[in-house]
């Protein structure tokens, strides 16, 4: 069985060996562009881990592990856009590098382009290779509406935010998770549980993005910090911060999260204040616990020796424990 480092090896080499390039350039140079910009390929090695995990033959799963890198950049791309970040990994952002219209296009031939790498797959398998593929895109899509439409809100609760976050991250991980088991024959019930384990560390990933952006730096982070309190995101922090704070730090809160027209190291530094003053810190990592517990009592259900799962709980680890 190979290591968690050697199938990230593998991961990572897929991708950087695969050319994106064809004709017209002006199409197909933005996605060479995007696809490779380094990045830790968590998604695809998901996929290759899974497949380990129920003893399937990786070479069998690479197509899948491509396919769900695709989309994961294709959403990325697009989330770019709409949120207006000039930084992805530490370089310009595609639409910011080429245009927004050219970014929007090469988005859009980048998800079609994710289902050709399905259709490598072996022919019994692409149906439900694809179906999972199909819900995946849908749902990751309703968490970003969901996100857009927080913006606009000023009653988003705490259950709605997670429930948000596990379609806009969580699903991609559950399902490069279960098209790895799917590749490896794996059982149904089986792939269930790996799916659930998926979704809780999904959650838990996206609480640490949000501690990190607020507690990390732009060299760590790979993106410029800060944003959240910038762009006025309902996140958890700043959800719970309502929730806890007295009435003139409720004040504080609403008033600097009503508008972006502030300075931004102001805002930034009362909010983070503010935060700082509640523990939140501490509440968000404790809440990121819970979700990687949940995810390791799925992780136990599943049905192969307990050897065979001491990749995914490495890899859940160094989840929690990671600065980017």
């Amino acid at each position: 069985m190979r290591t968690i480092e050697e199938l990230q090896e593998i991961a990572i080499r897929i991708i950087e060996e695969e050319s994106f390039l064809a004709s017209p350039n002006n199409l197909y140079e933005p996605i060479e562009y995007a696809m490779h910009q380094g990045g830790k390929r968590i998604r695809p090695l998901l996929a290759l881990m899974a497949s380990e995990l129920f003893s399937g033959d990786i070479e069998k799963a690479k197509p899948a592990a491509i396919a769900i890198e695709v989309l994961h950049n294709f959403t990325l791309l697009h989330d770019d856009i709409m949120d207006k970040s000039p930084l992805r990994r530490g370089k310009p952002t595609v639409y910011n590098k080429y245009d927004t219209n050219t970014a929007i296009l090469s988005g859009d031939t980048m998800f079609a382009k994710a289902f050709t790498y399905l259709l490598k797959a072996e022919k019994t398998q692409i149906h439900d290779l694809v179906e999972v593929f199909t819900n995946a895109s849908i749902e990751v899509c309703e968490g970003q509406a969901m996100d857009m439409e927080f913006e606009e809100r000023d009653d988003v609760r705490i259950e709605e935010y997670i429930e948000m976050i596990r379609l806009k991250t969580g699903v991609l991980l559950a399902s490069a998770l279960k098209l790895g088991a799917i590749t490896a024959l794996a059982d149904k019930k089986d792939m269930d549980y790996l799916y659930n384990f998926g979704l809780n560390i999904g959650i838990a990933f996206q609480l640490q993005d949000d501690i990190l952006d607020c507690w990390s730096n732009l060299e760590d982070f790979g993106k410029v910090t800060g944003t959240d309190i910038a762009d006025n995101k309902k996140t958890f922090l700043y959800l719970k911060s309502l929730e806890l704070a007295s009435n003139e730090d409720k004040e504080v809160l609403t008033k600097y999260f009503s508008s972006t027209n502030f300075d931004r190291k102001e805002k930034e530094e009362a909010i983070k204040a503010i935060y700082h003053k509640l523990n939140l810190k501490q509440i968000a990592q404790e809440l990121m616990q819970d979700y990687n517990n949940k995810a390791m009592e799925s992780l136990d259900k599943i049905g192969v020796e307990s050897q065979r799962k001491q990749n995914l709980i490495h890899f859940a680890n160094k989840l929690m424990h990671r600065n980017k």
